[in-house]
C-alpha cells in the first residue's frame, strides 16, 4: 500500500485519552517479564500450584496438575516429530482437555490453531489446509467432521478425546451417557488416531526437550470469523498476547479501587476458549492472576449455566450482550446472590443500554465494555473499571495503544468526526497468515490496523462505535446504523431480542427490516412502529418487521445480521 499523507497529527500523536486514565494506570506498559507464554505458564504454575486453575462438570484441576498434564502432552507431541513452529489444531469446547492441550502446544514450542468445533467439513478443511496444521486434537463428538475434512491436508497426527476423559471415575459414566443415551457422537473412523489419555500416559514416560521460544515467535494462528469473506489467520506472537495480558493487568487493578480485592479471583468462562475473547480474558488472564476458571461446555443451556453460577462465587464475568440478556430473562438467575461479582466485562458486540441497566439492577455490578478483534489479541480499548457509569462507548485506548479515526483516504480526522477506527500497539497482529496483500490492505505503513468499524473519539479520548462498515444501511442517501435502531427497540417492554438489516427497496435504495423475538407474545407490529416513531427520525424507522422464535447467532453468541440479510424475502 502506498504511503498516505496525513493532513493533521493523528489522535495517536495527541493522546487525549491519557488525561482520562485512572492515576494508577501508566501511559506505557513496562518491559515484558517473560519471553514466552510457556515461560509465564511455568512461573505461574509454580506460584499458584495448590490453587484450582480450572473447574468443569464438578471436577477441579489445580495449577500443579495442569502443569504436569501439559508437560506430559507436550513431550508426547514432540515424540511425534513435531518441531518448533509446527501448527497444531485444537478443536473442542470448554472442557478440561482444552487448556491442557493449549498450554502443552505452547510448551512444546508449537503454534496453536484454535478451531470452532461446530465447523462444517468445508470450513474445517479450509482452516487446516490454510494453516498447514500437522496435528489435531479433537473431541470425539466432532471426529466425524474431521474424517471428512482430513484428505488433502497436512494433518498426520490426530488425538481424540472424550468428554469425560479428565473427570475421573465419573467420566466413564459421562462418556457412556454421551455416546449411548444422548447419542451425541456420530459414527467416525480415523485410522491411526491416538486416544487423549493414551497420549498423556505415553508422555509421562518421556522427557520434554526445552525449546527456545522468543517474543517474536508465533503463539497462535487465530482465524477470524470469516463473516466478511474467506476466514483469515491472524498471526499472534507471544509478545502480542503477553503485551495484552500486561495491559489488561494494569487496567484490572482499578476494578478494586472501590471494592475490596477478593482472596481468590473466580472467572466464569461461558464463552468458548477457541474464541480470542475467552482465550485472553479467561485462559491467559486466569493464568496470570492465579484465578479459577469455571468452564461452561454449553452456555446455551441457560438453566445449567445458572446452576453453575449459583454454585460458584464468580468474581469476573466476561460475556456478550446476548448472554447477559438471556440470563436476565431467567427467573432463577435474578434470585441468585451476586455480591461476589466485582467485574462484568462486555465485548464481542455492542452492549445495549437497556440490557446494561437491567443487569446492574439485578446484579449490582455495572457492565464495563471493552473492544477488540482477533487481530488485536484482542483488547484495544476499555472503559474505566473504577467508575460506575455505563457509557455506551467502548472506552479508552489501553496503555501503549494508539487509536486514530481515519477517513476513506487514510487521513486522520479531527476529534468528534466519524471515520474508521484504526489501532496501533504491541497487541496488534504481525499480519495475516500467507496473505501479504490482505495484510497490506489491513495495516497502514505507519502501523495502524484498520478495524473496519466506524466510530469517533471525543475530547476525553473516549471511543464510540457507530457501526460496522458492512452493516451500514443506506436509505435515500442517509447512513442508518443498525446498532442505534436495535438499542431503541430493546427499550420497548416485550422485546427479548432484535436485529436490523438493510433490504432492497425500489424507492429508497435500501430500507430497514427489523427482526424481533418477543418476550411478550401479544406484542404487535403497531406497538413497535409507534415506539420507533417516537424515538427515531423517519428514514431510520423499520419499513418491514418480522417476528421470529429466535435469531441466528455465531457460536459465541453474536447475532448474525449477515444471515438475516441473506434470507430470501419479498420485503
Amino acid at each position: 500500500m502506498p504511503e498516505t499523507s496525513v493532513s493533521m497529527p493523528p489522535q495517536g500523536a495527541r493522546k487525549p485519552w491519557l488525561k482520562s486514565y485512572h492515576p494508577s494506570v501508566p501511559a506505557h506498559i513496562p518491559p515484558l517479564e517473560h519471553a514466552s507464554i510457556g515461560a509465564l505458564f511455568d512461573d505461574c504454575c509454580r506460584r499458584f500450584s495448590e490453587h484450582g486453575a480450572y473447574a468443569c462438570m464438578g471436577s477441579t484441576l489445580s495449577f500443579r496438575a495442569l502443569a504436569a498434564e501439559a508437560e506430559a502432552l507436550a513431550a508426547f507431541l514432540q515424540s511425534l516429530g513435531l518441531e518448533k513452529g509446527d501448527r497444531v489444531g485444537v478443536m473442542m469446547p470448554n472442557v478440561l482437555q482444552n487448556p491442557i492441550t493449549l498450554f502443552a502446544v505452547l510448551k512444546a514450542g508449537l503454534t496453536v490453531v484454535n478451531i470452532n468445533p461446530l465447523y462444517t467439513a468445508r470450513e474445517l478443511k479450509h482452516q487446516l489446509a490454510d494453516s498447514g496444521a500437522k496435528a489435531l486434537v479433537v473431541l470425539e463428538n466432532f471426529a466425524a467432521t474431521v474424517e471428512q475434512a482430513l484428505p488433502g491436508t497436512a494433518v498426520r497426527h490426530v488425538l481424540v478425546t472424550s468428554l469425560g476423559d479428565c473427570l475421573g471415575f465419573k467420566g466413564v459414566i459421562v462418556n457412556a451417557v454421551v455416546r449411548h443415551v444422548k447419542k451425541l457422537v456420530p459414527r467416525w473412523s480415523l485410522p491411526g488416531h491416538v486416544p487423549f489419555r493414551q497420549a498423556l500416559a505415553k508422555g509421562r514416560r518421556l522427557a520434554l526437550s526445552p525449546v527456545a521460544v522468543g517474543p517474536s515467535d508465533i503463539a497462535f494462528l487465530q482465524y477470524t470469523g470469516g463473516t466478511t469473506g474467506v476466514s483469515k489467520g491472524a498471526i499472534l506472537t507471544h509478545a502480542n498476547l503477553l503485551s495484552n495480558m500486561t495491559q489488561l493487568g494494569l487496567w484490572l487493578e482499578t476494578a478494586f479501587v472501590t471494592r475490596p480485592r477478593p482472596d481468590r479471583i473466580v472467572f466464569l468462562c461461558a464463552l468458548p476458549l477457541y474464541h480470542i475473547f475467552a482465550l485472553t480474558v479467561n485462559a491467559l488472564m486466569g493464568l496470570k492472576l492465579g484465578g479459577l476458571n469455571v468452564l461452561i461446555p454449553n452456555p446455551r443451556d441457560i438453566p445449567a449455566l445458572v446452576k453453575e453460577i449459583g454454585q460458584n462465587r464468580i468474581t469476573i464475568f466476561p460475556g456478550l450482550n446476548t448472554l447477559f440478556n438471556a440470563l436476565l430473562n431467567n427467573a432463577d438467575f435474578r434470585t441468585l446472590d451476586h455480591s461476589s461479582l466485582a467485574l462484568t466485562f462486555g465485548g464481542g458486540m455492542a452492549v445495549q443500554r437497556p440490557v446494561a441497566e437491567r443487569w446492574e439492577a439485578v446484579t449490582g455490578c455495572p457492565i464495563k465494555e471493552g473492544y477488540g478483534l482477533s487481530e488485536t489479541s484482542p483488547v484495544a480499548t476499555a472503559n474505566r473499571l473504577d467508575l460506575a457509569d455505563f457509557t455506551g462507548a467502548i472506552g479508552l485506548p489501553l496503555s501503549s495503544t494508539d487509536v486514530d479515526i481515519r477517513d476513506e483516504a487514510g487521513l486522520s480526522l479531527p476529534l468528534g468526526e466519524t471515520g474508521e477506527i484504526c489501532i496501533r500497539g504491541p497487541q496488534v497482529m504481525k499480519g495475516y497468515w500467507n496473505m501479504p496483500e490482505e495484510t497490506a490492505r489491513a495495516i497502514f505503513p505507519d502501523g495502524f490496523f484498520r478495524t473496519g468499524d466506524i466510530g469517533f473519539m471525543d475530547e476525553n479520548g473516549l471511543v464510540k462505535i457507530v457501526d460496522r462498515k458492512k452493516d451500514m444501511i443506506l436509505v435515500s442517501g442517509f447512513n442508518v446504523f443498525p446498532n442505534e435502531i436495535e438499542e431503541v427497540v430493546m427499550t420497548l417492554e416485550g422485546v427479548q431480542e432484535c436485529a436490523a438489516v438493510g433490504v432492497a427497496d425500489p424507492h429508497s435504495g435500501e430500507a430497514v427490516k427489523l427482526f424481533v423475538v418477543r418476550r411478550r407474545p401479544e406484542l404487535t407490529e403497531d406497538e413497535i412502529r409507534a415506539h420507533c416513531a417516537k424515538h427515531l427520525t423517519n428514514y431510520k424507522r423499520p419499513r418491514h418487521i418480522e417476528f421470529r422464535q429466535e435469531l441466528p447467532k455465531s457460536p459465541v453468541g453474536k447475532i448474525l445480521r449477515r444471515e438475516l440479510r441473506d434470507i430470501k424475502t419479498d420485503a
